[in-house]
């Protein structure tokens, strides 16, 4: 008997559901801010929809107990599947105290928590991909057997500290793998205002590392790419960049006007490749998932995403004075 593709790639049936399971909470909980944004109970949503399959498809391929990520603002799949849990997010979007990646400071988006080896991202973008590298030299220079995946938009692929890390990486062989969520627009810039090369995957030849385009809507040929990734970097054969062919769905955030700059045609042409649907018709046609099982996931995510939202409302804010903490060093060394 023939066997279904994800069973080709070594993925049982049930890691294949829970990579749906996860895709499917973090587009779940992406439209739920939405409406809590447009309720005026959140102040920001940067959204993920439309790229939960490269994202999901990826960390599934990772070593997720000990291999480090350095998320972009959009990675809510990678932060999911990195352990990261729903009633977090929201208590992140609230600007909670309990919010674990920064304690209500900082805007929704801005992803971090040390148990889960997430590393801290900041606002301005690519920043976050000299620190995978340097995690990545670390792993190296320690000798384990670690990689670090670093996410970014393809408008960040043309800042300074995109050549400045990969470059760095090439050159010493390190275990990180970059992985570019080209999703055709940096805020109002279209793609081909952006890169005078045909792809972003055509640079990687610049920094001595294998360039590898994979269609970001499909979270098995990602799952494929980034285990090929990984093995080459456990083997210290060095970095990967991979570049996702995805598309934002959405505004590029909630203070963001779309319609100033593509067609909603375009929009609805896209949503007919959306990845989660792909992904869900896939684990139907192969039985994996019937309908019933679809149904009662959808109940289940629906009845958690309801409970993180009311913890999170009536979670308590930080107090004023901890606007002081963590920026100068307090006695006892903490």
């Amino acid at each position: 008997m023939a066997k279904n593709r994800h069973e080709e790639l070594g993925l049982t049936d049930e890691q294949a559901f829970d990579m749906y399971r996860t895709m499917l909470l973090a587009r779940k909980i992406d439209e739920r801010m939405w409406l809590l944004n447009r309720a005026g109970k959140i102040p920001f949503v940067i959204s993920c929809q439309g790229q939960e399959a490269a994202q999901v498809g990826a960390s599934y391929a990772l070593d997720r107990e000990q291999d480090y990520t350095a998320p972009y603002y959009r990675d809510m799949g990678v932060v999911l599947a990195f352990g990261m849990t729903t009633r977090e997010l929201f208590l992140s979007g609230f600007a909670k105290a309990e919010d674990p990646n920064s304690g209500g400071r900082q805007m929704p988006g801005h992803f971090g928590q040390k148990k889960n080896r997430i590393l801290t991202g900041s606002s301005p973008v690519t920043t976050q991909l000299p620190h995978a590298v340097g995690v990545a030299l670390s792993a190296k220079m320690e000798k384990k057997d670690i990689c670090s995946f670093v996410t970014l938009g393809e408008g960040s692929s043309n800042q300074g500290d995109f050549h400045e890390g990969l470059n760095f990486a090439g050159v010493h062989k390190l275990p990180v793998i970059t992985m570019v969520e080209n999703n055709k627009y940096a805020i109002s810039v279209p793609l081909e205002k952006q890169l005078a090369c045909e792809s972003v995957a055509d640079r990687a030849i610049g920094y001595g590392m294998p360039g590898i385009t994979v269609n970001g809507n499909d979270p098995l040929e990602v799952f494929k790419v980034v285990k090929e990734a990984r093995e080459r970097a456990k083997n210290g054969e060095g970095p990967t960049l991979i570049e996702a062919i995805t598309y934002r769905l959405t505004a590029h955030s909630s203070d963001d006007d779309d319609s100033l700059y593509r067609e909603k045609s375009e929009v609805e042409e896209a949503r007919k490749k959306d990845g989660i649907q792909f992904f869900a018709q896939y684990l139907k046609d192969s039985g994996v998932m019937t309908e019933e099982q679809e149904e009662k996931l959808i109940k289940e995510l629906d009845d958690e995403i309801n409970e993180a939202t009311d913890y999170a409302e009536n979670a308590a804010y930080a107090e004023a004075e901890d606007a002081l903490k963590y920026v100068y060093a307090e006695e006892g060394g903490e």
